[in-house]
């Protein structure tokens, strides 16, 4: 048999960034099962060490992505660690012995695209791989409420009557550079908000954006390949069309969030665990939950994923013989994590404890 001659064609890679909570595993879960006759491969950045989307991923496996063509970069920014985690990885998904007609990034929902697009002119990769695309996720229902997208003139004249008021909140920040950097926006969880929330969102997104958009309404990341996938945007050629709040800086910072892993013991009422969730986003200004935990006489593990106080759960696969090992982990804003209090309502919700 005679080898395989290497392609001289670059692999494309997608990128999809988007907030805490925005979908984006929910979106690539459904590519690799729909992949348009693609074999992908994908890249899975967490912030924290619990990989949580990994697994989730992982568990989608088949034989156009397998498992080894899933890889993760857990408790570090793939942009600030280009030499020892990003390249190595990308380089090792591109030399898998089927090569992949496409990889997929997950970025850290806390992650700044622009620095991980700049990553993409290392001399090892760059005449091998180009970003076809850069697809950023918002919650309809979030952006619509202007939770992550403030109003500048209305934030200019609270200031003016306020000295105590600093500048735009550092989720904004974040906002705002995932939309600079897109060449798509979907709008998520279309299907929990009406018309009228679809369109106030689309008018806050066209409003921040620093050019047209184009932006789609989507439910539970259902949305075709060919859409997302095939955009040919070089998007690593395009930087100047792509602004940042820390263009010119040496470096970005990440010490404005943190993150608090707890293990939980096997909880008795799923309801309880919920409502403490909403409490600890409530009362503590938790942002995001996520982790799996062991519901007692259930042989099933349940997976949870919180957003501010919006929480869904469902009963994802058998324990099997994986130790039911409840872990949880919890981000917030570096000045509001209460870690005491995290573990304190997480760890509350104990068998035969509950109403």
């Amino acid at each position: 048999m005679i080898p395989q001659q290497p392609s001289l064609e670059k692999i494309p890679v997608t990128i999809v960034t988007g907030f805490l909570g925005a979908g984006k595993t929910t979106l690539i879960r459904h590519l690799l099962q729909n992949p348009g006759g693609r074999r992908l491969a994908v890249l899975v950045n967490e912030f924290g060490t619990v990989g949580v989307d990994g697994e989730i991923l992982r568990s989608c496996a088949d034989t156009d992505c397998p498992e080894e063509a899933i890889l993760e970069l857990a408790n570090g920014c793939i942009c600030c660690t280009v030499a020892d985690d990003f390249i190595p990885t990308v380089e090792k998904l591109m030399a898998l012995p089927r090569r992949p007609d496409h990889i997929l990034i997950e970025t850290s929902g806390l992650a700044l695209p622009k620095p991980l697009l700049k990553a993409f002119d290392w001399p090892s990769i760059r005449s091998r791989i180009t970003v076809d695309g850069v697809i950023a996720l918002a919650d309809a229902e979030a952006v619509a409420a202007g939770r992550f997208a403030p109003d500048i003139a209305a934030v200019d004249a609270q200031r003016a009557a306020d000295d105590s008021l600093d500048h735009d909140t550092p989720l904004a920040e974040v906002f705002e550079d995932q939309l600079a950097c897109a060449d798509l926006v979907l709008l998520t969880k279309a299907d929990l908000v009406d018309a009228e929330t679809i369109a106030a969102a689309r008018a806050v997104i066209e409003a921040e954006a620093p050019r047209p958009l184009p932006i789609l309404p989507v439910s539970e990341g259902v949305v075709d390949a060919a859409i997302v996938l095939g955009l040919d945007a070089a998007a690593e050629d395009d930087l100047a069309a792509r602004p940042s709040h820390h263009d010119g800086a040496d470096d970005h910072e990440h010490d404005d969030f943190d993150s608090v892993v707890v293990d939980v013991p096997e909880v008795d009422d799923v309801e309880a665990l919920v409502a403490a969730i909403r409490h600890l986003a409530r009362e503590h200004d938790i942002l995001r939950v996520k982790g799996h935990v062991a519901v007692k006489g259930k042989p099933m593990r349940l997976l949870v994923q919180g957003v501010g106080e919006r929480v869904r759960h469902q009963y994802d696969r058998p324990w099997g013989t994986t130790p039911r090992a409840g872990r949880l982990v919890a981000i917030a804003e570096h000045d509001h994590l209460d870690r005491d209090a995290v573990r304190e309502a997480l760890c509350a919700v104990l068998p035969g404890e509950t109403a």
